[in-house]
């Protein structure tokens, strides 16, 4: 059975940059690793993806929208945009 693959856009546009999207992309692929999904999940940079007004880093999960990211909420936005859709023993448990 083919798994298929979850992508984390993080964009690293100027603004984004400038608000941590090196540290978002940095904490990402830690929890990947952690939960042992290197298979099932990667994290592509992304240059501008149109929210520069918003407060943090624009993110996006495959083809979902984009939404804004702080350092801060990394793990809380993985536990629920990527963990949830990984189906049970895909990974660590």
């Amino acid at each position: 059975m083919s798994l298929q693959m979850t992508t984390i856009y993080v964009c690293i546009g100027s603004a984004c940059h400038l608000k941590g999207s090196y540290d978002i992309i940095n904490r990402l692929q830690a929890l990947i690793a952690k939960q042992e999904l290197g298979e099932r999940v990667e994290v592509r940079a992304k240059f501008c993806m149109g929210n520069c007004g918003q407060d943090g880093v624009s993110v996006s999960v495959d083809d979902g929208p984009v939404c804004s990211l702080l350092p801060a909420d990394t793990d809380a936005f993985f536990e629920e945009q990527v963990l949830k859709n990984c189906p049970a023993g895909a990974g660590k448990a």
